[in-house]
C-alpha cells in the first residue's frame, strides 16, 4: 500500500521507490543524488507525505547555520530560565535539500544524528522521535558553491539513491499527471503511521541470514579492501547495512531469510557511495559501482539458499 501511494507521484522508478522503503525498514538513511529536475526531492516528498508521521524540510545553503538544524537553548525572559529551541532534527522524516550546499560545519551537525538517532545541545542530549529517518538530496554535477560531503558523512547513508531520466512512455504520464491544476504529490494521503513502520522494522531483524550468507557478503566486502583501483573499501558499517538491506529485501517479498539475490539486488546502492577510488583509477574515468559489480561478478554465489 505504502509503494502504491509513492507511485501515484513518482513515474516508472520502481526501483528507487523501493530503494527508500527498504532503507526506511532497516531504520537508515538516503542520500538521493541526481541531476537537477528529475524527481530527487520529489520521491522524498511523496515518501514523508505518505506516511502519518512528522516531516521538516530545510533547504540547506551556505548561510545555514549548525543550529538551525540541532536547535538551541535560550533564557526565557519571563522565567529565567534556559529553554530548548527544536531545530529541524526534532522530526520523524527529515529532508535535507541539497545537502551539499551548505558548510562542512553544518554536515557535520547530522553525524549524531544519523549514527545516533539523538543530538546534544549546550551539554544536553535528546532523542529524537521514532522512526526517525534523513532523506537527503545532492546534484553531483554542479560543482561551484558545493562542499563535497566528507567519507565520514558518506558513510551514514545508509544507501545511495540515483532517479534517471525516466523513458518516452514514463515522460508522457508525468506530462499527463502534471499537466492538471492538481499536484499528485499534494494530493497524497498518509497511508502508514508510526507504529507499523516500526513492528515492519522489527520483523527485519528476525529475517534469517545463513553462515553462507554473512561469509558471503564479508568477501564482498574483503574484496573491495583489497582491490588495486580502490583505496578506500567497505567498513564493518557497510557489511552490516548491507546485510540489514538484503532482510528487508527479503521482508518486502514475503520471506523470512535471505537469498544471495537479495544480496547482489542490494549491493551496488549500500555498497558503492562508501568505496574511494586511487587517484589512478579517477584519472582514467573508472567509476565506483563498475568496478564493485565486476567484483561481485566474479566472487562465487553460495549454493545453499538458507
Amino acid at each position: 500500500m505504502l509503494r502504491e501511494n509513492v507511485r501515484q507521484a513518482i513515474v516508472g522508478k520502481d526501483e528507487a521507490i523501493e530503494q527508500a522503503l527498504i532503507a526506511l525498514l532497516c531504520k537508515g538513511h538516503v542520500l538521493i543524488e541526481d541531476v537537477p529536475g528529475v524527481g530527487k526531492t520529489t520521491l522524498a516528498a511523496a515518501l514523508a507525505r505518505s506516511l502519518n508521521c512528522s516531516f521538516k524540510r530545510i533547504q540547506f545553503t551556505p548561510d545555514v547555520m549548525p543550529s538551525d538544524v540541532t536547535g538551541f537553548t535560550m533564557i526565557n525572559m519571563q522565567t529565567g530560565d534556559m529553554e530548548y529551541k527544536p531545530g529541524a532534527v526534532m522530526t520523524q522524516i527529515l529532508l535535507a535539500d541539497e545537502i551539499n550546499r551548505t558548510s562542512p560545519k553544518t554536515q557535520s551537525s547530522l553525524l549524531e544524528v544519523m549514527e545516533e538517532g539523538q543530538v546534544t545541545v549546550d551539554g544536553v542530549t535528546r532523542a529524537l522521535p521514532q522512526p526517525f529517518m534523513v532523506l537527503a538530496t545532492q546534484n553531483p554535477i554542479d560543482f561551484v558553491g558545493t562542499y563535497p560531503l566528507p567519507e565520514a558523512q558518506m558513510d551514514r547513508f545508509f544507501l545511495r539513491i540515483a532517479i534517471g531520466y525516466p523513458s518516452i512512455e514514463e515522460e508522457m504520464d508525468v506530462l499527463e499527471r502534471y499537466s492538471g491544476q492538481a499536484s499528485p504529490l499534494k494530493a497524497l494521503q498518509p497511508v502508514c503511521g508510526a507504529q507499523e513502520i516500526i513492528l515492519l522494522q522489527e520483523m527485519v531483524g528476525a529475517v534469517y541470514a545463513s553462515r553462507e550468507v554473512r561469509s558471503y557478503v564479508a568477501t564482498i566486502a574483503a574484496q573491495t579492501r583489497q582491490h588495486p583501483a580502490i583505496q578506500l573499501g567497505v567498513s564493518p558499517r557497510g557489511a552490516i547495512a548491507l546485510v540489514r538491506a538484503a532482510q528487508a529485501c527479503a521482508v518486502l517479498a514475503g520471506r523470512d531469510y535471505i537469498l544471495p539475490d537479495d544480496v547482489r539486488h542490494m549491493a551496488l546502492p549500500v555498497l558503492s557511495h562508501r568505496l574511494i577510488l586511487t587517484p589512478e583509477a579517477r584519472m582514467k574515468d573508472y567509476s565506483a559501482q563498475a568496478l564493485l559489480s565486476q567484483l561481485i561478478d566474479v566472487i562465487p554465489v553460495p549454493g545453499k539458499r538458507v
